[in-house]
């Protein structure tokens, strides 16, 4: 069968990729054409665009790169009416996924999406949309599944894929060794993967770290961006860079300065205190303030349903913040034996791992339907 698929951020890459390896095994005359990665053209296929050109986030940042967005919008549709795909799979990517998903179903093809839009943190009756123009939704997080049912829409909860991804991380060997490290304790510093986020954020997180010279900082890099445009952050012999090596980096860490999104939750998951950081334009933080229906905005949270990791967004991200919260981490056990007993608890709400398996499984039954 045919597949055509669109995973426009680093994360998709990597879900659709060992998604796409999953479908090979089920279907052996299995036909991928893509927006996506590196990850997914290991896999096989015809990459349409790649994700980097398409990466903003923030609602003034994306209006910024619209032109381009709407230009492999319209490539995307193109290359459909020649491929004639069995479905069209929309992996996570909201914004851009989902008008190309109103577009296929509108011309008669099927469409499934793997990692539900995020409706319920902001403009819930969007609930509605998805269930008009998606056949078959997938959703990774515990509480989606209800959350869709009170709009009368069956979905299928299959797990979380980043549960896959760290049982399967293999760690290298002598990773202080590898990259000339100290035998100082690490504190990780995850900056996300967006040339926008990270200049908003990186600054204050390297300038909180002064006070705490028992450690070293290992700041986690995306291969998108040169060295050169890292290298402005390296103002010690204490901070250090590494590529693309962001679960051997959590496996050594000590503790975490992470920027939201996917990194809180896997962090959680190689079980290292953190404190989580995020700031955008004031224009975009106004306007989310407006829509967002949700109490939290880390996935460590928000599956849980209470603060387990503490939040500094937007004002209240400042580097005196920042060393108030890195002095707990660092000096009392009690508050990260109860982080960790949080980590505990929210591993346990997300079930088993083969979210990949059951998904790819789920799609391929479904076609043959």
């Amino acid at each position: 069968m045919k597949y055509f698929i669109v995973a426009g951020e680093r994360s998709g890459d990597l879900h659709a990729s060992n998604l796409m390896k999953e479908i090979k095994l089920r279907d052996s005359n299995a036909e991928f054409r893509f927006v996506g990665g590196d990850l997914m053209q290991a896999q096989g296929g015809k990459m349409i665009c790649h994700y980097r050109e398409m990466s903003y986030m923030g609602f003034v940042e994306i209006l910024a790169g619209l032109f381009k967005i709407l230009s492999v919008l319209k490539e995307c549709k193109k290359e459909i009416t020649v491929f004639k795909p069995d479905v069209v799979l929309c992996v996570d990517f909201a914004g851009f996924n989902m008008r190309l998903a109103k577009w296929a179903f509108k011309n008669g093809y099927k469409v499934h999406y793997y990692i539900s839009p995020k409706v319920w943190a902001w403009n819930q009756k969007r609930a509605f949309k998805i269930k008009k123009y998606i056949d078959h939704l997938y959703c990774i997080l515990p509480f989606e599944k209800a959350f869709f049912e009170k709009y009368g829409y069956k979905v299928d909860y299959v797990g979380n894929p980043l549960l896959d991804a760290v049982e399967q991380f293999e760690p290298v060997e002598d990773f202080k060794v590898k990259h000339r490290l100290s035998d100082k304790p690490i504190i990780a510093i995850l900056p996300g993967s967006r040339k926008q986020e990270i200049e908003k954020i990186l600054y204050v997180m390297m300038s909180a770290i002064n006070v705490f010279p028992k450690y070293q900082y290992v700041i986690a890099a995306v291969e998108n961006l040169s060295a050169e445009y890292y290298q402005q952050f390296q103002r010690n012999e204490d901070i250090h860079i590494v590529y693309n090596e962001t679960y051997d980096l959590l496996k050594v860490s000590e503790y975490a300065i992470v920027c939201s999104g996917t990194a809180t939750l896997e962090t959680s998951l190689f079980n290292v205190p953190q404190v989580v950081c995020y700031q955008t334009s004031a224009i975009s933080a106004t306007i989310a303030r407006m829509l967002i229906k949700v109490r939290f905005v880390s996935l460590v949270n928000l599956i849980a349903d209470r603060e387990i990791v503490k939040e500094l967004i937007q004002e209240n991200f400042t580097a005196h913040k920042l060393v108030d919260e890195l002095r707990q981490l660092t000096e009392s056990d009690k508050y990260v034996k109860e982080m960790r007993e949080g980590y505990s608890e929210v591993r346990s709400l997300m079930g088993d791992s083969g979210a990949s398996e059951r998904t790819a499984e789920l799609i391929v039954n479904y076609l043959k339907q």
